[in-house]
Formats: C-alpha cells, sequence, structure tokens
C-alpha cells in the first residue's frame, strides 16, 4: 500500500472541522541569519501542541463501529500520545497509551489528562511499541501506529499541502525525521504539487535510522543504547516499513544535527520568534542554520512539528544558551581577604554595566594562599564583548580573573 496525494486530500477534508490550520509565515530575522527566504509552519500551535493529531485523527476515523467500542492503544513518547488520547476522548473512543518510562513528565500528564489510560513501559518507543501489541492482543484493542500507517501518512501530509497552498513557490521544505511519517506524507504532497521542489529531512545524530537505512549503512549497535538526546520525539532506531521506500524515493537528502545546533535552535525559536519549539521541532531550523549553503537564496519552509517541551528542559536550554552568548558568566576572581575588596569588585562590575546575580566567597576550600579568596560571581552582561569589557576592567584593576563554564569569555 501506498499514498497518493488524493488521499491527503481526503484526509485534509476529514480533518478539515477539528485540526487547526497552522500559520506559515516569514521569518525576517531567520532569513537575514541564513540567507534563505525562511518560512515557518508552526504545528507547535495545534491544540496537543504538535502535527500529531493530524495523523491520529484520520486513523480513528478509519475505525468501523466495532473497533470504536474496543477502544485504541498507541506507543509514543509524547505527541503521538496526545494526539490519540485527545481526538478519541473526542470521538467517544477508549484509549491506552504506552509511553517509555523517560517520557518528560509534562507529556504523561497531558496525556493523562485526555482521558487516556497510561502504561509506562520501557526505556524507548521500540519496548513501548511491543508491549503495545501485547496489549492490543490480550485486549482485542486497534492499534494506531505513530507513524507506519497509511492513514497517518495521509493526515501528516496535509502539513505539506497546506504550506504549499499557502506559498506555491516554495523551493524546499526542511522536515523532521523520526519514523518518518511526517516526511514521507509532505513529501508526497510536496512532490505531487511541485515536482521541482526539494524535500530534505533531519535527523537527531544521535538517532540516524532512516538516514543509515536508505544510504544501505549498518544500523548501529542494533538499537540496545539509549542515547539522551532533547530531541525525544524523533528518536527512533527502526525506520518504518511503509515509509523508508517513500523516503527514499522521493526525499532528496538527509541532515544530522548534533545537540548543541538542536539547543540553539530552541533558543532561537524563543527568542526570535517568541514561540516555544520542543527539539524535535527546532530540528529542521537546526539543519537550516548548522549549513545554510544549500539554501541560500531560496524560499525554505520549515516545519515547527512540536511545542512540548519540559519547562525546566526549557529553562535549561535557555540559560545555556546565554552562558555561550556570554549574556550571562561564572568569573573567579582571585582577591585579598580584606575589608572592602568585595565592594571593589562589585563597584568595577557595575561601572561596567554588568549585573550581579550571585556572588560565592571562597576561603576554606580554594587553592589560594590563607590571606586570599576565590570569589565567585554570576553577572548578567548585554553579550560577549559586554562581558570582554568587564574582565578587562577588572583585569586592569590588578584583579586575577578567569571564567568558569560555558561562557565566551
Amino acid at each position: 500500500m501506498t499514498v497518493t496525494l488524493d488521499d491527503i486530500r481526503d484526509a485534509a477534508r476529514l480533518i478539515a472541522s477539528a485540526i487547526g490550520h497552522t500559520p506559515l509565515a516569514l521569518s525576517r530575522t531567520l532569513s537575514h541569519l541564513t540567507g534563505a527566504e525562511v518560512f515557518l509552519k508552526f504545528e507547535n500551535l495545534q491544540y496537543t501542541a504538535s502535527f500529531k493529531e493530524r495523523g491520529a485523527l484520520v486513523k480513528l476515523l478509519s475505525l468501523d463501529a466495532a473497533q470504536r467500542r474496543a477502544g485504541v492503544v498507541a506507543a509514543s513518547a509524547g505527541n503521538h500520545a496526545q494526539g490519540v488520547a485527545y481526538h478519541a476522548q473526542r470521538l467517544g473512543i477508549p484509549a491506552t497509551i504506552v509511553m517509555p518510562r523517560h517520557t518528560p513528565f509534562i507529556k504523561v500528564v497531558r496525556t493523562r489528562d485526555f482521558g487516556a489510560e497510561v502504561v509506562l513501559e520501557g526505556d524507548g518507543v521500540a519496548e513501548a511499541a511491543r508491549h503495545a501489541g501485547t496489549l492490543a492482543a490480550e485486549r482485542g484493542l486497534t492499534v494506531i501506529h505513530p507513524y507506519d500507517d497509511v492513514h497517518v501518512i495521509a493526515g501528516q501530509g496535509t502539513v505539506a499541502l497546506e504550506m504549499l497552498t499557502a506559498v506555491p513557490d516554495l523551493d524546499a521544505l526542511v522536515v523532521p525525521i523520526g519514523g518518518g511519517g511526517l516526511i514521507a506524507g509532505c513529501a508526497v504532497a510536496a512532490k505531487a504539487l511541485n515536482p521541482g521542489i526539494k524535500v530534505y529531512g533531519v535527523e537527531a545524530a544521535l538517532y540516524p535510522s532512516m538516514a543509515r537505512a536508505i544510504r544501505g549503512e549498518p544500523a548501529g549497535d542494533g538499537g540496545t543504547t539509549i542515547a539522551p538526546t532533547i530531541a525525544e520525539g524523533i528518536a527512533v532506531k527502526e525506520p518504518g516499513r511503509l515509509t523508508r521506500p517513500l523516503v527514499e524515493t522521493l526525499v532528496d537528502d538527509i541532515f544530522l544535527v548534533d545537540e548543541a545546533a538542536l539547543e540553539r535552535a530552541v533558543q532561537l525559536m524563543v527568542e526570535i520568534e517568541k514561540t516555544v519549539a520542543e527539539g524535535a521541532g527546532a530540528a529542521a531550523l537546526a539543519a537550516v542554520l548548522s549549513d545554510a549553503a544549500p539554501f541560500r537564496g531560496r524560499r525554505v519552509g520549515l516545519v515547527v512539528s512540536g511545542g512540548n517541551i519540559d519547562s525546566r528542559l526549557l529553562a535549561s536550554v535557555l540559560m545555556r544558551g546565554m552562558a555561550r552568548d556570554g549574556r550571562i558568566a561564572r568569573l573567579r576572581i582571585e582577591i585579598t581577604d580584606a575589608p572592602g575588596t568585595l565592594a571593589q569588585v562589585a563597584g568595577l562590575i557595575a561601572d561596567a554595566g554588568g549585573n550581579i546575580v550571585e556572588v560565592h566567597h571562597q576561603r576554606l576550600f580554594a587553592d589560594v594562599p590563607v590571606k586570599r579568596a576565590d570569589l565567585d560571581v554570576v553577572i548578567e552582561t548585554r553579550d560577549a564583548a559586554h562581558l570582554a569589557e568587564i574582565v578587562g576592567r577588572l583585569t586592569a584593576a590588578g584583579l586575577a580573573v578567569r571564567a568558569l563554564g560555558n561562557t565566551a569569555a
């Protein structure tokens, strides 16, 4: 079985009254940074904050009355889970969701809030999927696969259908890849509507399963290692049986992005676009920022596939980004242990326009002479140049200063 443009158009009609038609907006700042004309498809603005509810709803609507009464089961790290749970609840279909044990807490809570029974099983999606299969056999449930299903693929393809309806002359689409449902559906729609368009996929470098499969490379460790990634939404070890041939035929290339690039993209989505993207949702931007050459001078559509990121993780990403940019820094200053020295340091930093956030005065646990001390200060600055100016003023005053951690100084 395969998926056609007509299937995707049918899916679009099916879900039109229940799924949000998300904006496709030009980002002038990202366009300036990359040299491309960058359009963002904000699927993080869906009700469940992910594109996944498109395919989930199409599949649920395909069930007969007996299947609806018996209920459904799905395995997911979170976004597919929420899409299935929400629309199953809306349609009156009992839903059981199997999630890996280390799924971000926010995704577990939201899935339960949509009325689903949540079962935490396995260290990854593959293990969760096996358990979902067991539950399906035991309880007579219908499995709603997150990507390896023609109805799901057709539903996800409506993303590209909307993008090319809004901006028909896009030169390229950049789409995150987990199991491949989103990019397979998008590639079918895009290539049918505009055969000259380029379709690029993006995988987390820690989970390059689709890239390895279509390049004929070995599957790495065979799926035994659970590598922590900020992009858990695309942390898939085995490409789909149905999606792989579509990707192999229709996708022009696949980019691999490392964790630092994903973090940076999440940070920039917040700071530039004022929108929250999870790691997988920022993957397309990460790819274009990592290698802008293939996109320079072209009109490029990036799919922001989801925004379900744990608040604590998002806070950490933003603070780490500020540290990388030199906007927040931890300095270690060796001072004489005498009255007034701390005030002198504070005065120098204040005169230079820095803001002291934290102060730690180390007398006992520092490798300095007994009449001296290490002063650790965390400061806010405007940028890396401002941080360098502050360090310069402290040094000019005769103080030994060094930056600690991941800063630009």
